[in-house]
């Protein structure tokens, strides 16, 4: 389970269209188990069951409330990008998670990141978690507190929701992201020359504590403080920044993906007298 802070924004629509993979929309109504989760004080806010029938564009407009509500609202840095934007994605061999499985997710990394007290449902950040693509879970919420004041996560967020990750796949039983394969253990037992390369590739992949990751991180952090500064120059250059650390993500996934096919046990060359004599029931 791989966690990933997107730069901020100004407007909810955004995240959530990519959080769905489609436009966000005023005619369709989201199914109750698109939004796995959602903060606590959704409940005093609408009507039973109201919120099962919200469309796309409902909930963008639920997330962007706040900027209404407080106009005059900012950071320290006098920010108004508020729409906090993160990411979490299974390994692809994981096995598909129920929607319990996945609410449980979204209230841990909402806690890990800051955005959800538990116990305080008179209180708090309006944020929404999406479950609408394979293997991906999204969470999305306003820095606006519903006080009116501007509350940021910890500077050390993407440390929490990284360690947070890896309790939640090891209470979950999922692929660990240093492993990626229930097979790599077999890399202290047969250092073979692909177990070898694997290892490498599994070293430079590592989420934790590989160099990637490392850079990734430093590239997230400075998209963030590029984006507190004025000018469309700065916006351009944390876009481009927040591309670079997609493209690195991508990198890490496709080395993890190498690594598990070079521990993958070939097929032995059977003899041809074999082959024709061999008997296959139907």
């Amino acid at each position: 389970m791989i966690p990933r802070l997107h730069v901020r924004s100004h407007s909810p629509h955004d995240a959530l269209a990519e959080a769905l993979g489609r436009p966000v929309s005023s005619t369709e109504c989201l199914p109750e188990y698109t939004v796995v989760a959602h903060w606590s004080g959704l409940d005093y806010y609408v009507l039973d069951d109201e919120q099962t029938i919200w469309t796309s564009l409902h909930w963008a407009e639920h997330l962007e409330g706040p900027y209404l509500e407080s106009p005059f609202t900012a950071s320290p840095d006098d920010d108004r990008r508020a729409i906090l934007h993160l990411d979490v994605r299974l390994h692809p061999a994981d096995r598909e998670l129920t929607g319990a499985e996945w609410a449980e997710a979204a209230q841990r990394l909402a806690r890990a990141a800051g955005i959800e007290i538990p116990g305080a449902a008179d209180h708090g950040w309006r944020w929404i978690a999406v479950q609408a693509q394979p293997g991906r879970l999204d969470l999305i919420a306003n820095l606006i507190h519903i006080d009116g004041t501007w509350r940021a996560p910890p500077a050390d967020v993407l440390r929490r929701l990284t360690h947070e990750a890896r309790r939640i796949e090891e209470d979950l039983h999922l692929i660990p992201v240093r492993s990626g394969s229930a097979t790599r253990p077999a890399l202290r037992a047969a250092p073979t020359a692909s177990a070898q390369l694997a290892s490498v590739l599994t070293q430079l992949a590592d989420e934790q504590a590989g160099p990637l990751a490392t850079v990734r991180g430093l590239v997230e952090h400075t998209a963030h403080r590029v984006t507190r500064q004025p000018g469309a120059a700065s916006s351009d250059t944390a876009h481009r920044l927040e591309l670079i650390a997609r493209r690195l993500h991508a990198i890490q996934q496709a080395l993890d993906t190498t690594a598990a096919h070079l521990l993958q046990p070939r097929v032995a060359n059977v003899p041809l007298s074999t082959r024709h004599t061999a008997h296959r029931s139907p």
